[in-house]
């Protein structure tokens, strides 16, 4: 019985309908993979193509325990894996692989057609609620409560973010109801509420800020991210918004340092900034010395005092350590995943939970995290691979 109908239920019910066993999947969407589906509208980012050194220190404090599951399904397996299924793939250019038809449609058809080959059978719209005394999963569905009974139980329900694809985070209170420690869950990969000024808003909501180097805490990441109308998000906010996220939990105030030049050291901007600047404005003497576009300037003003900004040595520093006060993160529904979920220390190495035996949790639903780029999902499918060992 696998429950839940996203990568690494799907993973789990290929892997262990080829070893022989009889799979029944629960899912309580229409469909599956919705959120798969939906991480994949802009081009699916499967997985990543760096050493495996590298790729494996993407995971943090989870890393020991991930690292047996992504040696034994990593990256080229998961590109040999979507070749079996008929969808070639390729690099790009920051290292990042996607089905070279780039949506995650075409793949997941592929997928599911495999699955009924092997004789999985598939119930929509089947929510599950729950175990009864007897040990009987629980569901809801169209014609009233289900009850069903397995060998093996593979829990994959997902995280608590982006609840309309099915990954509400219910399935928590269950687990602790039956003694399970289960860590509460926050934000990850999300972006950040900054309290800008209209003028703010109206000029810049909507642009990038290019070419920048982000730090928080002892993190320092080089990239890009977007101005919203609410605050920051982008690919270099969620690569460092653990950090801050976790800064913000702690203190209740956080602070993102900003290099707007990265490129150029203090000593060099400052020489740059203190040539005289005649009847140029500050923008136009920043445009012409730096290079700062128009976005980085409104950056600089927003937050620079004006005593800083007439002092070319002082707004030197402020440029390549520009403050910006986060209020906080967007709310977990609006991550891109969530960490917290099922504690490490409640499950054995293969994931089957130490309280339960033979029922397994996998995905999403444990407790790590990982930044975009392909490394989400990469173990959600190992975990799910990992199911028939």
């Amino acid at each position: 019985m696998i429950i839940g109908a996203g990568p690494a239920g799907l993973m789990a019910a290929e892997r262990l309908a080829g070893a022989g066993y009889d799979v029944t999947i629960y899912e309580a969407m229409p469909s599956a993979g919705r959120k798969f589906l939906m991480a994949g509208k802009s081009g699916l980012n499967i997985t990543h193509n760096e050493d495996l050194e590298t790729f494996l220190s993407r995971y943090g404090a989870s890393r020991a325990r991930l690292e047996p599951h992504l040696r034994a399904f990593g990256p080229n397996e998961i590109r040999q894996w979507c070749a079996k299924l008929g969808v070639e793939t390729f690099i790009g250019s920051s290292g990042r692989v996607f089905p070279t038809v780039m949506k995650a449609s075409p793949l997941l058809r592929a997928w599911l057609r495999r699955l009924d080959d092997l004789g999985c059978q598939i119930h929509y719209r089947h929510y599950w609620t729950g175990w009864d005394e007897a040990g009987n999963a629980l569901f809801t569905t169209p014609n009233g409560t289900l009850q069903a009974k397995a060998d093996i139980t593979i829990l994959a329900l997902g995280g608590g973010s982006w609840k309309r694809l099915g990954s509400d985070g219910k399935w928590m209170q269950i687990l602790q109801a039956a003694g399970i420690k289960c860590n509460p869950f926050k934000p990850a990969n999300c972006g950040f509420v900054v309290n800008w000024t209209q003028h703010l808003i109206d000029k810049c909501a909507g642009q990038p800020v290019k070419a920048v180097t982000l730090s928080a805490g002892d993190q320092t990441i080089r990239g890009e991210f977007v101005i919203s109308k609410i605050g920051i998000e982008g690919s270099a906010v969620y690569a460092i918004s653990a950090t801050l996220r976790d800064q913000w939990q702690q203190t209740g105030s956080a602070t993102l340092m900003l290099d707007l030049t990265p490129d150029r050291d203090l000593g060099d901007v400052t020489t740059r900034l203190a040539k005289p600047r005649g009847k140029n404005s500050l923008g136009n003497h920043l445009r012409k010395t730096l290079g700062l576009d128009a976005t980085k300037t409104a950056l600089i003003f927003e937050v620079t005092p004006r005593e800083v900004l007439n002092d070319p040595a002082k707004l030197a520093q402020s440029i390549k350590a520009l403050p910006l006060p986060i209020t906080r993160p967007r709310p977990l529904d609006e991550a891109i995943s969530t960490a917290g979920g099922v504690a490490w220390d409640e499950l054995d190495e293969n994931f089957q939970l130490l309280k339960r035996p033979d029922t397994y949790c996998l995905g999403e639903m444990v407790d790590w995290e990982a930044p975009t780029g392909g490394y989400l999902l990469s173990a959600c499918l190992a975990s799910g691979f990992s199911t028939s060992t």
